[in-house]
């Protein structure tokens, strides 16, 4: 196992810079997800560790040695592909021990490590095979395979679950967790799909237009997001965003609604009427009597043991959904004032009325709606 470093990494395509300035330190058996939506440079970035990409400024590093401009064959990684990247001739045993053959390995000790690792991933039973015999799911292993008899220092993987369907992909989820639990090996491992963020990673690195906003457990960028992409990104449902003022009274004021203020918020000293986002999650709504927020229900879902309402607030309150970025504070009200809900069980019920709505004062987040960073981080 190694550590991995990148310093000041930047990558361009002519004059399109994709990675701008990335620093970040991966400690040894950790495992970092690199998260984004498409076209974000997370990529990019993981072929550029990879030795896939030429690196236009910065430094990578495992395991202290610089290899930014090293052969993909000598920083000894092994990296799992979108498309499997199997060998259509070879037999799943061929496949996997590819890499060893070629590098001139004895016959016992190849022999050897493909057995290991095709008990580890359990396909014995499909060493014989092609990659035209396999599922979707057994192809992927034997990808996964391929990586693990090279013994490398570092793993990364390239969005490798988003060719399969939903079911299999919760089942391959699993087996990754498992797998990294047994080898404890050092992973990069780049997604758009945010389950498989929160489910796999040590940390999670997210990426937005090649920079990065925030890297934390999975529980801190959900729990404390760091500015008004995170918050909007990390979530299913994604986090409602409401503009709102700041009142002496340590009250958060909207169209046609008032919010308590956090007491952590009003140490701060805030200025009055200065213009804030407030966010709260779906699932920290709950219904109240004498509720702040009145939601015209348009939308039930149900999911059966919970519903998801969506709705519009009554009196035209502002949705802050950023559109991008940390400036996205500037974008912060919009002409949809959605809010969604999770509620539990069957929630029909309240189809096509006002159902009335609180938050626990400490739940609630909040963002300068101008630069769109977190006042509580």
């Amino acid at each position: 196992m190694a550590d991995l470093e990148l310093r000041r990494l930047v990558k361009r395509f002519g004059d399109v810079t994709v990675v701008q300035q990335l620093d970040l330190a991966v400690a040894a058996g950790e495992f970092v997800v690199l998260l984004g939506e498409s076209g974000c440079g997370k990529s990019t970035t993981l072929r550029m560790v990879a030795g896939l990409e030429d690196v236009t400024e910065g430094q990578v590093l495992i395991g202290g040695k610089d290899v930014t401009h090293a052969h993909p064959m000598a920083r000894d990684i092994a990296m799992v592909f979108q498309n499997y990247a199997l060998y259509p001739h070879m037999d799943v045993a061929q496949n996997m021990s590819f890499a060893l053959r070629l590098a001139g390995r004895p016959r016992a000790e190849i022999e050897a490590k493909v057995a290991t690792a095709a008990k580890v991933l359990n396909i014995e039973h499909l060493l014989a095979r092609k990659p035209k015999e396999l599922s979707g799911g057994q192809r992927q292993r034997v990808a996964i395979g391929r990586a693990i008899v090279r013994e490398p220092q570092v793993f990364l993987f390239d969005e490798p679950l988003s060719n399969l369907d939903a079911k299999l992909r919760g089942h391959m989820r699993a087996e990754l967790a498992l797998l990294h639990a047994r080898l404890g090996k050092t992973t990069l491992y780049v997604t758009h799909d945010q389950i498989e963020a929160m489910t796999l990673a040590s940390r999670i690195v997210i990426f937005d237009k090649g920079r990065i906003q925030q890297v934390g457990t999975p529980a801190e960028v959900f729990q404390r997001p760091a500015n008004l992409f995170v918050a909007s990104f990390i979530g299913t449902p994604s986090m409602n965003l409401l503009a709102v003022r700041a009142q002496a009274e340590g009250l958060l004021v909207g169209e046609g609604f008032s919010l308590p203020a956090p007491a952590w918020l009003r140490t701060l000293g805030v200025a009055p009427d200065r213009a804030l986002t407030v966010g709260v999650r779906p699932q920290d709504l709950q219904p109240a009597a004498d509720g702040p927020l009145r939601l015209q229900v348009e939308v039930v879902e149900y999911l059966g043991t919970e519903s998801q309402v969506v709705g519009r607030l009554a009196a035209g309150v502002a949705d802050a959904r950023p559109a991008a970025g940390a400036a996205a504070g500037a974008a912060a009200a919009t002409a949809t004032p959605r809010l969604v809900a999770t509620l539990p069980g069957d929630a029909h019920g309240s189809l096509r009325q006002t159902l009335r709505l609180s938050a626990q004062a400490e739940r609630l987040h909040v963002f300068d709606s101008t630069t769109g960073a977190s006042l509580r981080a």
